[in-house]
């Protein structure tokens, strides 16, 4: 197999001016002995995105228009693309420098890899990272990989997933009428091709705050996770762990969101004093 002479990433796009220019940036930067093309699919954003997107046109490939959702951007982006190797980044996580340097590598050394995952930190919105137990435990996870682990749990983290264009055309389009957990689904569909590639290093940053759709739909997520894995395996015992490991997932999140809220509303009571103070 040839060497990689081009690799596409595509961003799904809708409203996150706040964080795209930064998402832009961490894949315009890299540093890689390969072309990287770019392509933003934006869902018709209100809140100044198109701004941002027009600084960058000499360098990004971008459309603005409504759509089906994030799914459906994402097959809009990849049939739109050239790459031999393909990605999507959400338009609020970043790429770690070094990042795609380090996949074209992989590939080029493993020709018969069909598609690879490497560690993903988690971010909060000023860019520190967070929960670092969490990114610990999925590491454990990621290096011992295997069809019916991923059936059970998806311990791998979208934003740190490249794949070869054949491998997808194989495995078939994103799933559009799966609107939160559309990655997992894709991840056991190119499982069924072959075992992945691992590189035991940081690829990416995954961002957590108040407007993503972990944090948003995190039940509807994980339960639309549960719906997918019975596509693939009605073995009870596989079904019972699936659950079980959805309904500990999905506490933990519940506990994370009640201390954001309690911190939320502490530092409204503050500012809330320091202005009766002030005024006196």
């Amino acid at each position: 197999m040839s060497q990689i002479s081009k690799i596409s990433i595509v961003t799904p796009s809708l409203n996150q001016a706040g964080f795209i220019e930064r998402t832009i940036r961490s894949v315009l930067t890299q540093k890689v002995d390969a072309v990287v093309e770019y392509i933003v699919v934006d869902g018709g954003s209100t809140d100044g995105t198109m701004k941002i997107l027009e600084r960058f046109r000499s360098l990004i490939s971008f459309t603005s228009e409504p759509d089906n959702g994030m799914s459906d951007a994402l097959n809009k982006g990849f049939s739109s693309s050239a790459g031999e190797i393909l990605a999507w980044l959400n338009s609020d996580d970043l790429y770690l420098p070094g990042t795609l340097k380090k996949v074209v590598d992989y590939f080029n050394a493993h020709p018969d890899c069909l598609w690879l995952y490497g560690n993903c930190r988690m971010i909060d919105e000023a860019d520190r990272e967070i929960r670092k137990w969490i990114t610990a435990y999925k590491i454990r996870k990621s290096a011992d990989f295997s069809f019916q682990r991923l059936l059970v749990e998806n311990f791998i983290s979208q934003p740190a997933v490249f794949f070869r264009r054949s491998a997808f055309e194989q495995a078939g389009a994103v799933d559009t009428s799966l609107p939160t957990a559309m990655d997992y689904d894709l991840w056991l569909r190119l499982a069924k091709l072959g075992k992945p590639g691992f590189i035991n290093d940081f690829l990416a940053s995954f961002r957590v705050h108040p407007g993503s759709i972990s944090a948003r739909n995190y039940r509807k997520q994980f339960e639309e996770q549960y719906q997918i894995h019975k596509k693939y395996d009605l073995n009870k015992l596989a079904l019972l762990k699936h659950r079980l490991m959805i309904l500990l997932i999905v506490s933990v999140y519940s506990l994370f969101n009640l201390y954001f809220c309690f911190k939320v509303w502490i530092w409204s009571i503050a500012k809330k004093n320091k202005l009766l103070v002030n005024s006196r």
